[in-house]
């Protein structure tokens, strides 16, 4: 480096504010499991004091979004408050706290790009199949539609680019795997991921007061489905109530 060059250097936590009533709060440049996990330690830690005037904390994949009413908390407090956090931590773990086995089918019209996933990657439809199911996903953010999972940790093998010309529909429970993530389609929306199956699992229902079935931070085990008659046995019991999701509380 000459003397012409600086190099800069980048500390976090980086603060921006989002109006008179919002702030993000950034804790590092590139998506990774240790950044993530240090903001669902923030974001859980937040939500647990409970602290009047914090109206809503979106945790997202390298930052997170507290909004606030100014009449009660200002900025500098809550900017103040996080940077005492992040003086008196040197470890910032965060373990889920249950994991959603999602039954999946990876068949038929359910899987219309398991052929172009198995030539980009080399791997057989099997190959395919076993991969995405022999691993635990964390869910690093919800978003693009309510209640969708941004899931972290896809195999290298089954990294795959997004379609050249996005879907106008993809029908919800769509089980789908772009770059180096996978995700499932809550409802019916336009998407660009490569589709390799679908679960009969829904998982947003506005009807309920916890209308998103996954939150960020826990993790999602893919299982899958013998056939299309297991999966439309798995969607009639659950819309009758007599089967419900497996979880395993950790």
């Amino acid at each position: 480096m000459n003397d012409n060059q600086i190099e800069e250097v980048v500390t976090f936590p980086i603060f921006k504010m989002q109006g008179d009533s919002a702030l993000n709060v950034y804790l590092g440049s590139e998506i990774s499991s240790v950044t993530n996990d240090k903001v669902h330690f923030l974001s859980d830690l937040l939500k647990n004091e409970n602290w009047p005037g914090i109206k809503e904390i979106i945790p997202s994949y390298v930052s997170l979004t507290i909004h606030y009413d100014p009449f009660v908390v200002d900025y500098l407090s809550v900017e103040g408050f996080i940077k005492k956090i992040f003086n008196a931590n040197d470890k910032f773990e965060h373990s889920a706290k249950r994991i959603l086995v999602i039954p999946t089918f990876y068949g038929g019209e359910f899987a219309p790009d398991m052929e172009s996933v198995s030539s980009i990657t080399g791997l057989s439809t099997d190959q395919v199949i076993k991969t995405h199911t022999s691993k635990d996903y964390k869910v690093y953010s919800i978003g693009f539609t309510p209640g969708f999972p941004y899931l972290g940790g896809l195999d290298e093998t089954l990294y795959c680019p997004r379609l050249e010309s996005p879907r106008t529909a993809v029908p919800l429970g769509s089980v789908a795997i772009a770059e180096s993530q996978t995700g499932i389609y809550p409802s019916d929306s336009p998407g660009g991921w490569r589709i390799i199956g679908a679960t009969p699992i829904q998982l947003f229902d506005s009807r309920n007061s916890n209308p998103a079935l996954l939150e960020p931070g826990d993790l999602v085990r893919f299982k899958p489905l013998n056939d299309e008659n297991e999966f439309t046995k798995i969607k009639e019991n659950l819309k009758n109530g007599e089967c419900q999701l497996e979880e395993i509380l950790l």
